[in-house]
């Protein structure tokens, strides 16, 4: 990868502060009679806006492309495979896939807490963040700031917790066109735990109603599953209504291409 590419991405949040900055020395010399305002001044003004609107699309473009497609170091799989000896070698490049749609998730919820639903992708991610330097090289191209670990977890009592669980389904749902207030099936991250048998994980399925027809059935496969549908039918605290603040925000268009 170019040193001007990294360069680039790593500080393109920066530009609009420093349009802002000189802006704001222009206006403040303005004011004090330093220099005359001009007419020319409404078109600068404008073509700074256009630059930095075009800046911040082109961010947040590379970081989408580079989350998706940028290699991860290929021990991860391996340690991942030592921590879960039965997965085989394209269960853990599917963990790796879960791995890459939560970093996503984080990048369209720009400064907001995402929280980890597989117990599977977030072994991978600790292995990861051991790294220490390729771990924060990748957060600073990917990201635009460091991504703090945190432990897997289901809803709970605390509201924090809860909202960042529900934005991570809102954006992984949005990932693979799925409803997320009408699930017909979970999108990867929230199904691995239970496609891959990992002991202790987080087991969900679409919607309540399927634990209670199986459980009428006699069956106990969805015995201690967590369902879609309580990400928005308020049954946990915290933000049911707008997913933790995800859904608005999607209308803007998601994340900002970093801060």
């Amino acid at each position: 990868m170019a040193a001007w590419y990294r360069f680039a991405l790593r500080h393109a949040a920066w530009f609009k502060w420093l349009l802002f900055l000189g802006w704001a020395v222009a206006l403040a010399g303005a004011f004090t009679g330093a220099w005359r305002v001009r007419g020319s001044w409404l078109g600068l003004i404008f073509a700074s806006a256009v630059a930095a609107l075009l800046v911040a699309g082109w961010a947040r473009w590379q970081r989408d492309r580079h989350i998706r497609e940028a290699p991860l170091p290929q021990f991860l799989k391996r340690k991942l495979r030592q921590t879960y000896p039965q997965l085989s070698i394209k269960d853990a490049e599917l963990v790796e896939r879960g791995l890459r749609q939560f970093f996503m998730a984080c990048h369209r919820s720009p400064r907001r807490f995402v929280a980890m639903p597989s117990r599977a992708v977030d072994a991978m991610w600790h292995e990861f963040i051991l790294h220490t330097q390729a771990y924060r090289d990748w957060c600073d191209l990917a990201l635009g700031r460091f991504l703090h670990h945190t432990p897997a977890e289901a809803l709970g009592t605390k509201a924090t917790h809860n909202d960042g669980l529900r934005r991570a389904w809102f954006w992984c749902c949005k990932d693979e066109a799925i409803n997320p207030r009408l699930p017909s099936r979970l999108p990867l991250l929230f199904a691995l735990d239970g496609k891959l048998e990992i002991a202790n994980g987080f087991r969900y399925v679409p919607d309540c109603h399927d634990i209670a027809r199986k459980n009428e059935q006699g069956g106990d496969a969805t015995a201690g599953a967590y369902c879609g549908t309580s990400f928005s039918d308020g049954s946990a605290s915290g933000d049911a209504g707008d997913f933790g603040g995800a859904e608005s925000s999607s209308s803007d268009g998601g994340g900002d291409g970093g801060g």
